[in-house]
């Protein structure tokens, strides 16, 4: 039983209510479901794991793990409110152990009270080894629920043992269609006259940060003073300038025609300006990425092999890392790209065997070369008689690959950014006695 002389628990407020009417915009419009969570469907869409966990009042511990104003605070205010749990909150950035001891001390305390509390530790990664192993045995006994967010990876920057005791999600940065959504919230919240253009701008161009996205609209809103939000209000709250581009019109064709011509050009500077056009004007970087592993190959091809490996390698930091970060690698490899030395031989060789195919079709290979798969095939002659390069001097051999009639058939011309190449085959041409 209580004694009379304890101080009185305060009354637990619920999470989503905390903050006062003449609060920041993106504090306001903090979601009271997950219904109206936007953005993170990987890992909150119907019956999604995480999902199922936050509505049945059992969510685990864990990292969230994403860029600024992808809702990571959001999210651990919605796992409280669901759960039913008391919400304490701290930066790593200001507080330290006492602070810390502090909140587990009240979690203890309410655990008595048949209370449970979860403690959202925002930018986890600022703490130490021991601030962090602090928090071992609270996570690990359950004294709270502990979610911590952070803009590093968690894998470099958390402890592994405190890593082992959570789940890590990553969230992802908004897409414009989820920042529009926002937005559009924003300004019947606010009750401001803001056209589609401005709306549209806002969303492209807060590069995935709702945060930054509504913050800038409530700014346009005060700027304009009652009369409609211009572009040019909406230019000056966000600091970026609108860009007259359209992803899904000429402009999409036009903006990578000039960044191929660029990079095939061997003009890295060039290159760089039409890849941040098309990246600040909100164009998939995975439509770029496809278009660098096509460049690899078409312009550059054997002149420069590391090319290809170079452009594959930035597609995958598109899928993996994703907007902005991805920028660096899609930089790293524009400029890479663009200093390469070039060679369109591999095409030129590509288009000359599509031609002759086309025109005149396939002719069955040589009986050598063909499959000696089943004994049906060895006794019709199929395979027998293959001559393996591997044991000749420098493993090359003197059969014949094409079929009959196509002997003098060439395709493959090195150019001079391919003379290694080109001398090598010279070579293995007057080895196996085949005319230049």
């Amino acid at each position: 039983m209580d004694s009379l002389f304890d101080p009185p628990e305060p009354a637990d407020e619920r999470p989503l209510d905390r903050v006062p009417p003449d609060g920041p915009l993106a504090a306001r419009l903090r979601p009271q479901t997950l219904d109206d969570y936007v953005g993170q469907e990987h890992l909150l869409g119907p019956g999604s794991t995480l999902r199922a966990a936050i509505e049945a009042g059992r969510p685990p511990s864990m990292l969230l793990y994403g860029p600024p104003g992808t809702g990571k605070t959001t999210l651990a205010r919605l796992v409280a409110h669901h759960a039913d749990m008391a919400f304490d909150e701290l930066s790593a950035v200001n507080a330290g152990k006492a602070e810390v001891r502090t909140v587990l001390e009240s979690a203890r305390a309410r655990i008595d009270r048949g209370r449970r509390t979860l403690f959202f530790l925002d930018e986890i990664h600022r703490f130490n080894k021991a601030q962090q192993d602090q928090l071992l045995p609270a996570v690990e006994d359950g004294t709270v629920t502990l979610i911590g967010a952070t803009t590093e990876n968690p894998y470099f920057e958390v402890n592994s043992a405190l890593i082992s005791r959570m789940q890590v999600y990553a969230l992802e940065p908004l897409s414009p269609g989820d920042l529009e959504t926002l937005v559009r919230r924003g300004v019947d919240a606010l009750g401001c006259a803001v056209g589609d253009e401005v709306v549209e701008f806002l969303a492209l161009r807060a590069a995935g940060d709702a945060r930054s996205a509504l913050n800038a609209l409530e700014l346009a809103c005060e700027t304009a003073g009652g009369e409609p939000v211009t572009l040019e209000d909406a230019e000056d709250a966000l600091q970026r300038k609108a860009l007259r581009y359209d992803k899904a019109g000429d402009q999409h064709y036009d903006f990578i025609s000039a960044w191929i011509k660029s990079t095939r050009g061997s003009d890295p500077d060039a290159s760089l300006y039409y890849l941040v056009a098309m990246l600040e004007g909100g164009e998939d970087p995975r439509f770029i990425a496809r278009r660098m592993v096509i460049l690899a190959s078409e312009d550059i091809g054997n002149a420069d092999p590391q090319a290809l490996l170079i452009a594959v390698a930035a597609a995958h930091a598109v899928e993996h890392v994703g907007l902005p970060e991805c920028r660096y690698a899609l930089a790293q490899a524009a400029i890479y790209l663009s200093l390469a030395p070039k060679s369109d031989a591999a095409g030129r060789a590509l288009y000359a065997a599509i031609e002759h195919v086309r025109d005149s079709g396939a002719a069955s290979p040589p009986s050598p070369l063909q499959t000696t798969a089943g004994g049906a095939n060895r006794r019709l002659g199929r395979g027998v008689g293959y001559d393996n390069p591997h044991g000749h001097r420098g493993h090359v051999n003197e059969q014949e690959h094409f079929p009959a009639g196509l002997e003098d058939l060439r395709f493959y011309a090195p150019d001079d950014a391919e003379a290694d190449l080109r001398g090598r085959l010279e070579a293995i041409r007057r080895a196996r006695g085949r005319p230049e």
